[in-house]
């Protein structure tokens, strides 16, 4: 797919992640997401393509329009949502929101898990993860046999999946709500999502949350205990429980994968030796 080359100085920095960074044309009707320099032209490629097959299944998300290059990044132009906020941002800014939204992030969540895939445009997220610990040797053996293992058992459901399921990938305008950050669609079990959405809503590194997030530790816990009830339809503790477990092996299969992607360097082997008590025995 052509790659069309954009001068930045018709674009201004707006935003900026973790892998990528945002620039709104000056037109006011364009939005780029360049990734960061050592991401490589086929991961922008394949991102927009998948972001186009969501957007084509009916999933709300921004239309993606063309593929774009400043010369030295890659990423897609997407249609640009006029005075949108994340949720993460509008509980930095409106934190008594927080219940709201978190009920809201659910409901979207289980919409979204509901939708049948195409499965002949998205990649299965079984084989996905299972082709990273064949193909690349980032962890210990001991990790990449059960992670292997337990990767063979999961069924691959042909339902939709974010991939980076977390409130900072969802927007809203204060009329239309929108899924954003689509490269990682794909299809699966909902708990490939769940486990991401966890870890994102647990991290350690109060610094971290407010970089990324915009928010504390206590309110990024306060709304995954709002928004995991809501997603279960219950607020029993042992369904909360055992649901809870059920998709931790999940989140310790795909911390790898993750940490490759957003930081091109291998787990510590003492992440590993916790994350590999969650497999099943």
């Amino acid at each position: 797919m052509e790659v069309q080359r954009i001068n930045l100085d018709d674009y201004i920095q707006t935003g900026e992640g973790g892998t990528a960074v945002a620039y709104t044309h000056k037109n006011g009707q364009r939005l780029a997401k360049l990734y960061n320099p050592g991401f490589e032209a086929d991961r922008a490629e394949a991102e927009f393509l998948t972001a186009r097959t969501v957007f084509e299944l009916g999933i709300p998300t921004p239309e993606p329009y063309r593929l774009v290059t400043d010369g030295e990044r890659f990423g897609g132009e997407y249609e640009l949502i006029k005075n949108k906020r994340s949720f993460a941002r509008i509980i930095s800014q409106e934190p008594e929101r927080l219940p709201e939204l978190a009920v809201s992030f659910a409901r979207l969540s289980k919409e979204f898990h509901g939708k049948d895939a195409d499965t002949t445009h998205l990649r299965s997220y079984k084989q996905v993860l299972k082709r990273f610990y064949q193909e690349k040797n980032l962890v210990t053996e001991k990790f990449r046999q059960a992670a292997l293992h337990f990767i063979d058992q999961v069924p691959d459901t042909p339902k939709c999946l974010h991939g980076d399921l977390h409130l900072g990938n969802i927007i809203t305008d204060g009329e239309r709500t929108l899924w954003i950050d689509l490269g990682e669609a794909s299809y699966g079990m909902p708990e490939w999502d769940l486990g991401i959405s966890y870890h994102s809503m647990h991290m350690r590194s109060a610094e971290m949350a407010d970089f990324l997030f915009h928010m504390t530790l206590e309110q990024m816990a306060n709304f995954w205990d709002v928004f995991f009830p809501a997603y279960l339809g219950t607020t029993d503790p042992q369904r909360i429980a055992e649901a809870t477990k059920q998709f931790l092996p999940f989140a310790a299969a795909k911390a790898p994968y993750v940490y490759d992607m957003a930081y091109h360097k291998p787990l510590p082997e003492t992440s590993l030796e916790a994350l590999i008590q969650r497999f099943p025995d």
